[in-house]
């Protein structure tokens, strides 16, 4: 039997009207979203599909609605009996890669990723943080730059280890500035600063991940159903201790994505299913292996072609 990865998107894929026509077609798509209001205490449903857009872009915000669309869609995969043998998720879309192994309860992981976002934007204030995608150089170039940078201008570093050729450094906007123009002097294609409100992954939320602990100690962890790939080492994870610690460090540390597909991969998935918002991790994925099929759940048409794709393939 064929394996099948599911894959969970991050920050960055929001839209408004995301998740709409799910939640008017399937029951198990709106119990989600009514579930994340009541536990939220407002409704992330009305900003979901209605914006305004610069409120979902706030980072509290941003968070549980993408977790929220994610999970929304994973039940209604889930109830058309195409189920995981294996998740991950970038960044936030671990919360979401954790709800559906079953290691963190709906409820909990939206509260937690609300809170996430609320600990990320206290520990850098509104534009002192910054983030900037660099397209077409070495890993190892870029981290040495950014120590160069650093040891100058403040805190950067590189922090999204998306594909080969695409790597995301974060820090102060003065150093995050200087090291994207001294990447480009490097040989960068393009240096592209990104429209986030903090510089995620960085040393600087180190505030963040303590905090963050504190959070995960009032709720339960469980062990995982499924192994969950994690960003911080790209290894398998399943014990409900490790899972806690990842998802601290996961603050303040780089995320390893291309690790993590390659770790899917070796583990025998040749299907991947983006579940969530946008095509991001797909056009990832596509970068990373040629080996695989690679699909994505966002709305009923793409639902649709993946539906159509099992049915083939079964």
């Amino acid at each position: 039997m064929k394996k099948i990865a599911f894959i969970f998107p991050g920050q960055g894929s929001q839209t408004v009207g995301m998740g709409k026509e799910l939640y008017e077609r399937f029951d198990v798509a709106k119990a989600v979203f009514d579930a994340a209001d009541v536990a939220l205490g407002f409704s992330i449903t009305e900003m979901c599909f209605n914006g305004p857009e610069e409120e979902l872009r706030k980072t509290f915000n941003t968070q549980p609605a993408i977790l929220t669309v994610s999970i929304a869609l994973y039940e209604v995969l889930k109830q058309h009996g195409i189920v995981p043998h294996i998740v991950a998720g970038h960044s936030l879309g671990e919360y979401s890669a954790l709800v559906a192994a079953g290691a963190l309860s709906f409820g909990d992981a939206v509260q937690l990723v609300r809170k996430r976002g609320q600990l990320m934007q206290e520990a850098v204030p509104l534009g002192e943080g910054s983030m900037a995608a660099i397209l077409g150089l070495e890993r190892q170039c870029v981290i040495d730059i950014c120590q160069t940078a650093q040891a100058e201008f403040g805190a950067v570093q590189a922090v999204n280890f998306n594909c080969p050729g695409q790597i995301v450094i974060a820090g102060s906007k003065l150093a995050v500035e200087k090291a994207s123009e001294m990447l480009k002097a490097a040989g960068a294609k393009r240096a592209i600063m990104l429209p986030v409100s903090a510089p995620f992954h960085s040393t600087l939320m180190k505030p963040a991940a303590e905090k963050l602990a504190l959070e995960l100690s009032k709720i339960t962890v469980s062990d995982a159903g499924i192994p969950v790939v994690a960003n911080i080492h790209g290894q398998m994870i399943k014990a409900a201790l490790e899972i806690e610690k990842s998802l601290v460090s996961q603050a303040d540390h780089p995320v390893e994505w291309e690790q993590c597909i390659a770790q899917i991969v070796n583990f025998g998935a040749t299907t991947f299913v983006e579940v969530g918002p946008g095509k991001v991790l797909s056009a990832l994925t596509k970068k990373i292996t040629k080996e695989v099929d690679s699909l994505n759940v966002e709305d009923s048409l793409s639902l649709e072609k993946t539906l159509d794709y099992f049915r083939e393939v079964n």
